[in-house]
C-alpha cells in the first residue's frame, strides 16, 4: 500500500505463466496489436499513435523528450514535485532551453502562471507537466494546462504514471499530444512496460526533426516499425514478452471492470481511509480538490519520534508497506496507496488496524473487526 508497485492481479499472475514465444510470432503481432487498441480505451483517445515502452515509465518519459525535443528548442517544465524536476533535467539534457515554473509541493499546477510563463517565453514549443505527481499525491488540472498551451502554439507532453486507471484520462477530449503511463500503479501490473500515446501533431513535429534522436533505443520512428509495420513488423528489440502477455491482461481487467467504475472504486475507497485516518489522528496534507484518491499523503503525527520505524514495524508485523516523503516532505509524511488490486475495502481496514497497533491508538470500532 505504498505509492507503487502495487498487487498485482490475479489475472496478470496467470499471464506470467503462459508459454513464451517469439518477439515476432504471429501470436505475439496479435497481441501488439490488442495492446494497442486496449490502450487507446484506457487513454480515451481514437487517434494517438499507440507504443508499450519496453522498460519502466521513467524511459517512457525520455523517450517523449528525446523524440520532442531537438538542441536549442525552448521548453517549458511545471514542477511541483519529483517527476517534473526529473522531466526538466531530461530536457536539459537533450538540449534544451529548460524554462521551470515551480510550485509549493502539495499545490496543483497554476494554469495561470503556466500562460504568464508563455507570454515571458513566446519561442516556447513544448509545455510538460505531471498530472498525479507520485511525490505529492496532488492532481493537476490537464485539460485547463492543455488549453493555454495551445493557445501558445506549444505541444504537450503529460506524465500519468499514477493517474491511469484511478483518475480520468481524457486524451482527445483535453486535446493532448504525448502522453505517457506505467504499469505497475493502478493497473496493478509488474513494473517493465510503459503506454506511450503520440498525437498526429506530435508525430508530424517527430518526422520533420532536424537530426534524429540521441537514443537509437527510444526513437520512435525506428519503433514504430515494430509497431506499426503495415503487415510486416521490423526487428527493433527482443520485447519482454511475459511482461506485455501480464499487461494485456491489467489492461482488460482494467476495460472488463469499467474505466469510471475503477475510477470511482478509487476514490470511494479514498473517502473512506481518509475518514478512518482521521479517527488515529493522521491529516491528510492535500487539499481534497486536488488530493489523488490512488495516494493519499498524511502528515506523521507529532508524537512520533521516528516515522522510519513506523513504516519498518508495519513491514516486518504487519506486512505492509507504506510510503516515505520525497523531497521536501522527507520524514515529515506518509504516503499511502490504494492502487488497483490493492484497492480494496479489507485492505483499507488493515491498514488502519495495523497503523493504530503500531502508533499505540485505540482500534476504530470499523477496523478491530477486520
Amino acid at each position: 500500500m505504498g505509492p507503487g508497485p502495487s498487487d498485482l492481479y490475479p489475472e496478470v499472475m496467470t499471464a506470467l505463466g503462459l508459454p513464451g514465444v517469439g518477439h515476432l510470432d504471429p501470436v505475439f503481432i496479435e497481441l501488439m496489436d490488442s495492446i494497442k487498441a486496449a490502450q487507446r480505451a484506457a487513454f480515451q483517445t481514437e487517434s494517438a499513435h499507440s507504443f508499450t515502452i519496453s522498460a519502466p515509465a521513467s524511459a517512457a518519459m525520455e523517450a517523449a523528450i528525446a523524440n520532442l525535443v531537438e538542441p536549442g528548442d525552448e521548453v517549458l517544465v511545471c514542477i511541483n514535485g519529483v517527476f517534473g524536476g526529473r522531466m526538466a533535467e531530461m530536457a536539459r539534457r537533450h538540449g534544451a532551453k529548460v524554462h521551470k515554473l515551480g510550485f509549493d509541493w502539495g499545490q496543483p499546477v497554476a494554469p495561470e502562471k503556466v500562460e504568464d510563463m508563455l507570454r515571458q517565453h513566446p519561442s516556447t514549443n513544448l509545455v510538460a507537466f505531471v498530472h498525479a505527481e507520485t511525490s505529492t499525491g496532488v492532481r493537476s488540472d490537464a485539460e485547463a494546462i492543455s488549453a493555454v498551451a495551445r493557445e501558445h502554439d506549444c505541444l504537450t507532453l503529460m506524465d500519468t504514471v499514477t493517474g491511469l486507471g484511478g483518475i480520468p484520462v481524457a486524451m482527445d477530449e483535453w486535446e493532448l499530444d504525448v502522453v505517457f503511463s506505467g504499469s505497475q500503479k493502478c493497473l496493478s501490473c509488474v513494473p517493465g512496460v510503459a503506454p506511450l500515446m503520440v498525437s498526429e501533431k506530435a508525430r508530424e513535429r517527430i518526422r520533420s526533426r532536424r537530426s534524429p534522436p540521441v537514443s537509437w533505443f527510444l526513437d520512435l520512428q525506428l519503433l514504430a516499425g515494430y509497431w506499426e509495420g503495415n503487415g510486416r513488423r521490423a526487428y527493433h528489440h527482443t520485447a519482454p514478452v511475459s511482461a506485455m502477455y501480464a499487461w494485456h491482461a491489467a489492461l482488460a481487467r482494467l476495460l472488463e471492470e469499467g474505466l469510471e467504475a475503477a475510477w470511482n472504486r478509487h476514490r470511494k475507497l479514498s473517502d473512506e481511509l481518509g475518514r478512518q485516518l482521521a479517527k488515529l489522528g493522521l491529516e491528510r496534507v492535500v487539499d481534497p480538490a486536488w488530493a489523488l484518491p490512488q495516494l493519499t499523503v498524511v502528515g506523521v503525527p507529532d508524537d512520533c519520534a521516528d516515522e522510519a520505524a513506523v513504516r519498518s514495524r508495519l513491514l516486518s508485523e504487519f506486512g505492509l508497506e507504506i510510503g516515505a516523503g520525497l523531497g521536501d516532505w522527507a520524514g515529515n509524511v506518509w504516503r499511502i496507496g490504494l492502487m488497483g488490486h490493492s484497492c480494496r475495502k479489507e485492505n483499507v481496514g488493515r491498514c488502519i488496524s495495523a497503523l493504530a497497533a503500531v502508533l499505540g491508538r485505540p482500534q476504530p470500532k470499523d477496523e478491530a473487526a477486520a
